[in-house]
């Protein structure tokens, strides 16, 4: 019997991604960075340490993405 992932109820299907990507979250380590990403996170680590820019709290990250809903 054939499953079609568009006849699963959209609950089950969010269930599903998230299952997969905490499975794919759980293995991280297996995947390698390309120098290119390597390099993009350098940089941005190196701005992050001269700007010292924490950013915002959460609960005000959470609520202004509230309010744009």
């Amino acid at each position: 019997m054939e499953v079609h992932l568009r006849n699963l109820p959209v609950g089950d299907r969010i269930k599903l991604v998230e299952d997969l990507w905490d499975s794919i979250a759980a293995d991280q380590s297996v995947l390698q960075l390309t120098t290119a990403q390597r390099a993009e996170l350098d940089q941005r680590l190196d701005a992050y340490e001269l700007d010292g820019d924490l950013g915002w709290p959460v609960d005000e990250v959470i609520a202004e993405i509230r309010r744009a809903l």
